[in-house]
């Protein structure tokens, strides 16, 4: 598997990285679901150290999903700087640049294991990709 680049040296090659928000409901299943399955990994508040751009840009090419799937839509932030309207006419760039100035614009939890990358928990989809 290759390794993808964070800003955390301890997560290994089989080790997943778990991008969460420690009071998300959704991050707190998904963390469950995990542990219960047995998938090692490392995590990180997606708060205290929101991903930078680079590591932004490699996990939406990785996840082949559009910049759109990357957004918290239901958050404040989201909501507070108008995104419903400006996101439609960003470059992915731009999109990608704004996401790393606020953690709270991530749609999470976002899981990254090697060259898989998954947005957001949906226990089949995870069920999927990892067991």
């Amino acid at each position: 598997m290759s390794t993808i680049p964070t800003n955390d040296s301890s997560t290994s090659d089989n080790e997943a990285l778990f991008v969460c928000y420690p009071k998300c409901s959704t991050c707190a299943k998904a963390r469950t679901w995990l542990n219960e399955h047995h998938v090692d990994f490392h995590e990180r508040d997606i708060k205290t150290d929101n991903p930078n751009a680079q590591e932004l840009t490699l996990w939406h090419k990785l996840s082949g999903l559009p910049i759109r799937r990357f957004f918290n839509t239901s958050g404040q932030s989201y909501r507070s700087l108008g995104m419903k309207d400006r996101l439609p006419s960003m470059s992915l760039e731009e999109a990608v640049e704004l996401l790393s100035t606020d953690g709270m614009l991530v749609k999470r939890p976002i899981l990254i294991q090697g060259r898989r990358v998954l947005v957001g928990f949906r226990e089949e989809a995870w069920a999927e990709a990892l067991l």
